[in-house]
């Protein structure tokens, strides 16, 4: 009705014509010429406007619904380099993400520094982190929620190994009495060192500690000497085992101080909860992929994540945990031990982080 309407209005315009005189006729003739042209050159400008026009406005609509649902089901994830993205790596090279109907970028970060920085400017959806990042994260309003455990540690597959200089005679957790440990303040390295040698019996007061945040610079200082003992993740733990570093203690054996997650910050969660939804049911299908068969995916391992080359044949591949997110127990441990390093005023209410809302 619209187009027809604007085209009959515009119709006599395309019509006109000067009246005739009778008089000086050849005078006036010669007049309207230029007239008569000019008016059609005006309504043919804005009839090829309004065909423009009418043309282009049925694919503007169109064009920005496409990009809003293209933006609701796009997600950006910050992924360190390290074992616990196996699956997400498995989930991208097998289709999954796609098949799911879900677009996820992988962010590579180079620390959790800048990870936290990411998540905090709104740059990314999620990312991987641990329970003491996402309290971090929440001490003042809820920005983030633990959707799923990334990685926990299993009998013979620990997360971080407390270990010993070569040639140091340490062998047990009563010989690290008063005898620095190479840590990252807290972090989950140190939150797991304290409860291991709490474990292993020793008082607070007899566990000393050196901060060596970084972890390559940690691992080369251990294994020179200059380090008596160290706490490392593995796999760089287990490469540190292989070039004679000494075993004092796992978390192989106390399974619940450590596991890693998957954050979402609240505003993804609200506006983009069908594509966490598909993002973690493709997650959980390459998980299961993994635990299946896991030395299938040696050589995606190696190519994705960092594996010293001393051990890239033989470190064996850990299961990665299915469908689960930390438990009340773990979160409430991990808030006594935040406050009492002063790092929270009082503990946070586990369901204001945690849900198990976007489980598949």
């Amino acid at each position: 009705m619209t187009k027809s309407v604007t085209l009959f209005t515009l119709w006599p315009l395309f019509c006109y014509s000067e009246p005739e005189h009778k008089t000086n006729t050849l005078l006036k003739g010669e007049n309207m010429i230029p007239k008569i042209q000019f008016r059609k050159s005006v309504v043919i400008g804005l009839l090829m406007v309004l065909l423009m026009v009418l043309l282009i406005m049925p694919s503007l609509p169109t064009n920005l619904f496409a990009q809003k649902a293209q933006s609701a089901t796009s997600l950006k994830v910050a992924l360190l380099p390290i074992l616990d993205t196996l699956p997400f790596h498995v989930a991208q090279a097998k289709g999954y993400f796609e098949r799911h109907g879900v677009i996820v970028t992988a962010v590579p970060v180079g620390s959790g520094l800048e990870r936290d920085q990411l998540m905090q400017s709104g740059a990314i959806d999620g990312m991987l982190n641990e329970m003491g990042t996402t309290a971090n994260f929440n001490r003042e309003r809820v920005q983030v929620q633990i959707i799923v455990s990334a990685r926990k540690a299993y009998p013979h597959y620990p997360l971080f190994r407390l270990l010993s200089a070569p040639g140091s005679g340490l062998k047990t957790p009563a010989d690290l009495k008063g005898i620095p440990i190479g840590v990252s303040k807290n972090t989950i390295i140190e939150y797991v060192t304290d409860r291991l040698l709490a474990a292993g019996g020793l008082a607070p007061d007899q566990i000393a500690k050196k901060s060596v945040p970084v972890i390559p610079e940690r691992y080369q200082l251990l294994l020179q000497g200059q380090l008596k003992a160290a706490t490392l993740p593995d796999p760089l733990a287990k490469s540190a085992l292989e070039a004679g570093a000494g075993a004092v203690v796992d978390d192989s054996t106390h399974p619940q101080y450590s596991v890693s997650v998957l954050s979402f910050s609240v505003q993804a969660l609200k506006t983009k909860a069908a594509a966490v939804r598909q993002f973690l049911k493709a997650w959980n299908q390459a998980a299961q992929d993994i635990n299946a068969d896991p030395e299938s995916y040696r050589g995606l391992l190696l190519k994705k994540i960092r594996v010293p080359k001393n051990i890239q044949q033989t470190y064996r591949i850990p299961p990665f945990p299915l469908r689960e997110v930390p438990s009340a127990e773990q979160w409430a441990d991990v808030m006594n031990w935040m406050v009492s390093k002063g790092l929270l005023k009082a503990p946070l209410p586990y369901k204001e982080s945690i849900t198990t809302d976007y489980l598949p």
